[in-house]
């Protein structure tokens, strides 16, 4: 469970620095509900730009954000649905869309949920301690731009190989930034930077994404209701949801599948990876492109029983249909086979994961032959304004996008996209993956033997976890009171 523990004197200086700064904090249920929030909260809004340092953002943190980049109010979940046309299956595909969040990317939700229980319960003082984000790329951006708005120091760690958009950023906004050695596969570079850290006697808080159950506390309980109230929404009186898709990252966005099965007992949770790096489907490990996705080991905080299947995905495929979806001779040939207009003027909403996410969804429908009144779910975790270097990057090596390329790429990996890499998990796969947790985190990260068994066989293990929402919320509003900026 998250440690709730209250250290008084600690909250007092971080209280006072709240009301110095003219801080508060939003609640799981404000961001669930942003009809909950003071009205005039969400009339000063009206001024704030969506990325600003502002601590009024915080209230941004949420699925419903208007998808304005300056001002904007709030309204329904945002999200996309995929045609046919696009995808070459008749099973309608739906993303939350992550792009409308502060950073451009829902992770800032994440290092919230990691960070705020800290700082309500004093067990993190801003005033003397720095917030360390150690990450492969958006969640360490999230934490950054979140201690920014809480008043805190804050440290960035990413592998040095990540696209050049995210350490242009953190530039301006991380206290420091650590380029660790590496790209995306090299996570166990990440987790040894934290072991310096931690025996370096500096005061600090390490807040990693891949064991904190704040990050799957966050997404279990707001994604995992911002989906449900999509498919409230979308579902036919003939529909049925089928299941949610994604990457599996820290383990963390992953959680909303554990709400959903509670709500839809039936529907189903896919984990994807890179083909090139297939730990989870065959033990495996490697070096990949998919910015975004972490691998070489099982997070802490995934909950791999409760999980259906293992989709791995090529590489290749993410990076060239990156330049399908967004060069010129691309969006060009997409209309031409039909895909409406609107939807190919809103690709750029996928960046390398989401589109990642999108292809495990078409392997996913064509597995389980799923028709027109099956929908499944999946999440756009950032958007393509955080790699256009990459995609000069790829028009310097391979040269100049044509209509071939195009054709290729689109009836290869999308139409085409074939079922190859892919395990539907008996138990015995589930409890295999469970295992590979030992060597990183028992092993390795200090983690104890008996909580990796109480993961598998303690029915309350997580459940526990999803029900301190109430708590937290409650810890939040009694630091807003405290803090009384009224």
């Amino acid at each position: 469970m998250i440690d709730l523990q209250m250290m008084n004197d600690r909250l007092e200086r971080s209280v006072a620095r709240a009301r110095e700064r003219k801080i508060s904090i939003p609640t799981f249920a404000q961001m669930k509900d942003p009809d909950l929030i003071p009205s005039e909260i969400r009339e000063e809004l009206q001024s704030v730009g969506l990325w600003d340092v502002n601590p009024i953002n915080l209230y941004r943190i949420s699925w419903k954000n208007q998808p304005k980049i300056q001002g904007g109010s709030f309204g329904g979940v945002n999200f996309l649905e995929f045609p046919e046309s696009l995808t070459g299956v008749k099973a309608r595909i739906i993303a939350l869309v992550g792009k409308w969040f502060p950073t451009g990317a829902h992770k800032v939700g994440a290092a919230f949920g990691c960070l705020v229980p800290r700082l309500v319960t004093g067990q993190f003082d801003p005033t003397t301690q720095k917030a360390v984000w150690p990450s492969t790329g958006n969640y360490c951006r999230g934490g950054a731009y979140d201690s920014a708005l809480l008043a805190s120091s804050s440290i960035a760690i990413l592998p040095e190989g990540m696209s050049q958009e995210r350490f242009d950023w953190l530039a301006n906004i991380a206290g420091e930034v650590i380029k660790t050695p590496g790209s995306e596969s090299n996570v166990k570079e990440i987790f040894d930077k934290c072991w310096e850290l931690r025996e370096s006697g500096e005061d600090l808080m390490i807040f990693n994404q891949f064991e904190e159950f704040g990050n799957y506390l966050w997404h279990y309980e707001i994604t995992g209701h911002a989906m449900d109230e999509v498919l409230q929404q979308q579902l036919g009186p003939k529909d049925t949801y089928r299941g949610v898709v994604l990457t599996t990252g820290s383990g963390g966005t992953i959680a909303c599948g554990d709400y959903l099965k509670q709500v839809y007992p039936t529907s189903k949770i896919a984990a994807g990876e890179a083909s090139q790096c297939p730990t989870l489907l065959a033990n495996g490990f490697g070096d990949h492109r998919i910015e975004g996705i972490g691998d070489k080991h099982v997070p802490w905080i995934h909950n791999v029983k409760n999980t259906d299947m293992i989709i791995a995905l090529d590489d290749n495929a993410i990076v060239n249909l990156a330049r399908l979806f967004n060069e010129p001779v691309g969006q060009k040939f997409l209309a031409a086979q039909g895909v409406p207009e609107e939807v190919v003027n809103s690709l750029d909403l996928l960046g390398f994961s989401g589109i990642a996410n999108l292809t495990m969804a078409i392997k996913f429908s064509k597995y389980y032959e799923l028709g027109e009144n099956d929908v499944v779910l999946t999440v756009l975790t950032d958007s393509m304004e955080l790699y256009q270097s990459r995609i000069k990057e790829m028009q310097e090596k391979y040269g100049a996008y044509t209509e071939l390329d195009a054709s290729a790429h689109y009836a290869r990996y999308l139409q085409g996209q074939s079922t190859h890499d892919l395990l539907e998990l008996r138990y015995e796969d589930r409890k295999r993956i469970h295992n590979l947790k030992y060597f990183t985190w028992v092993e390795q990260q200090g983690k104890t033997y008996d909580e990796i068994m109480a993961q598998w066989y303690d029915p309350t293990y997580w459940t526990n976890i999803q029900r301190q929402v109430a708590e937290i919320d409650g810890l939040i509003e009694e630091f807003n009171r405290k803090v009384n900026l009224n």
